[in-house]
């Protein structure tokens, strides 16, 4: 059911659309742009209705049935679909339409410049509080917010807020200058 979809439903009709604008014939252009609408309506109405309907008898069958009926050069059902239907009520509510879809667009666009300054707050905090810390600090804080992260997904309820490894890392770290300036003095005092 879905190899015929994909072969009649989408790379067949797909194909005939690059030949009509290849060629340039007007006619078909419009025919395969009317197809691709109701094609487009029939998916987005098909992702509902496959949640209630899918226990009917002969439900898929009849999907393609439609899919057919709708390619069909004799029953042109794509284009009678367009005509009587879409058409009509996309001409009355084109209006409130583009406004629906300006305002969606304004909306985006301030959440995205309000989550890119929190992201850009976030940056720059993390950069002074590396820079106030020294060397490597900041290697160290990401490398802990990655591990939390990771943490975090597996689902270990054992983990602390910071994981053992950033915490052994570090410790290692602030020991081993110590372990070196003690062997040094050791060696130096033995050679006196």
């Amino acid at each position: 059911l879905v190899f015929f979809r994909l072969i009649f439903g989408t790379l067949y009709p797909a194909y005939y659309s690059y030949k009509a604008v290849k060629s340039k014939d007007i006619k078909e252009y419009v025919k395969w742009m009317m197809y691709w609408i109701i094609f487009a309506l029939f998916t987005t109405a098909e992702t509902f209705t496959d949640i209630f309907l899918c226990w009917f008898p002969f439900y898929y069958e009849l999907k393609i049935a439609f899919v057919a009926w709708l390619l069909s050069p004799y029953t042109k059902g794509s284009s009678l679909l367009y005509r009587k239907f879409v058409h009509p009520t996309l001409s009355s509510k084109e209006k409130e339409i583009d406004d629906c879809l300006v305002q969606a667009k304004d909306r985006s666009y301030d959440a995205l410049v309000h989550f890119g300054k929190r992201g850009l707050n976030v940056a720059a905090t993390a950069a002074v509080m590396a820079a106030s810390k020294g060397q490597g600090a900041l290697s160290e804080r990401l490398r802990s917010f990655s591990m939390q992260d990771l943490s975090t997904i597996r689902g270990d309820s054992s983990s602390s807020t910071v994981p053992p490894s950033v915490t052994v890392r570090t410790s290692s770290k602030q020991s081993q200058p110590k372990t070196s300036r003690s062997a040094s003095e050791g060696t130096g005092s033995s050679g006196k």
